[in-house]
């Protein structure tokens, strides 16, 4: 069983689900739902991975507030290892309010320890024992994307795997950085949006042919139009499962988490985007990132 470790922000997720519309500046619109839930991508993926039946352990900065404890207690109970996370009573953890539908979502995050996670705080030591490093959002990250590189560089002397989502960029300024951090991961998971913006091109297949640094394997994230990815030149791609959403929060994140648990086992590409694809549909047929996500018996009778 592949050892996982995540590090990343970890933060809840405040949903008022079900709105017909979004709010406008002056005015104001009803929720069908309310769902306080475990947020941040970094822990959604780790959960996705620790349901499928992974060895899964996570780091992290919080506060020493009840949103932190609110945030642990869940992993906790998820079956993680959460005793490399950092409680820092001199930050306040973040929290994101999503406004969703069953079609789209917009967030509204505040920081708070989420920005706060440092390379610096992840020794040599920690490695010891993990098989692969996974880091999400990258760009909500802003200690820790300055050291991102260097950090997947020596995961990889202590001969682990990585992998990178990069996230949205809430300046939409992207930055040249991100290549250079990709020259030490062997995945990345970005969205179409995400693609598309952080190699300023027009297509998703033009986003796949800037991004091939001849290491890292690139998959795009199409949500309703599937995934696709790029392997010696050739485009390979997943349709998506049709499924009715309730909910799509996270469902990027659980799409990573299924794709992850397929390539630590040595699957073919086709069969990674796949079980990726799988996980990402049944995340968004309940509330939240979490409550959705298939443990390794329900995705196979599902791709079945």
């Amino acid at each position: 069983m592949p050892n996982i470790l995540v590090a990343g922000e970890l933060n809840p997720d405040m949903i008022l689900h079900g709105c017909n519309a979004f709010p406008a500046p002056g005015k104001e619109v009803l929720a069908n739902d309310f769902v306080l839930t475990l947020g941040s991508a970094s822990a959604i993926c780790a959960m996705g991975l620790a349901r499928l039946g992974n060895k899964v352990s996570f780091l992290s900065r919080i506060g020493m507030d009840l949103w932190g404890a609110f945030c642990l207690e869940i992993l906790e109970r998820g079956g993680l290892d959460v005793s490399r996370v950092i409680r820092d009573p001199n930050i306040k953890t973040g929290v994101t309010v999503s406004i969703s539908s069953s079609e789209d979502r917009a967030l509204v995050t505040f920081l708070g320890s989420i920005a706060e996670l440092d390379e610096q705080d992840i020794s040599d030591g920690t490695f010891q024992g993990f098989d692969h490093l996974h880091v999400s959002s990258y760009y909500l990250q802003r200690r820790l994307r300055h050291g991102c590189r260097r950090l997947f560089a020596r995961a990889h002397q202590m001969g682990m795997t990585t992998s990178l989502d990069p996230g949205y960029d809430p300046s939409e300024t992207w930055g040249s950085d991100l290549a250079d951090t990709l020259e030490e991961a062997d995945l990345f998971f970005p969205n179409e949006l995400e693609a598309l913006a952080v190699t300023q091109t027009k297509s998703v297949e033009e986003s796949l042919r800037a991004l091939e640094n001849g290491r890292t394997l690139t998959i795009v994230k199409l949500g309703v139009h599937g995934c696709v990815s790029m392997r010696d030149k050739q485009f390979v791609r997943q349709v998506a499962f049709p499924v009715i959403p309730v909910d799509t929060t996270g469902a990027g994140d659980s799409f990573d988490a299924g794709f992850l648990h397929a390539w630590l086992r040595s699957l073919s590409l086709p069969d990674c985007l796949r079980y990726g694809t799988a996980c990402g549909a049944l995340s968004t047929l309940k509330p939240g990132g979490t409550d959705g996500q298939p443990d390794e018996k329900e995705l196979e009778a599902y791709l079945r």
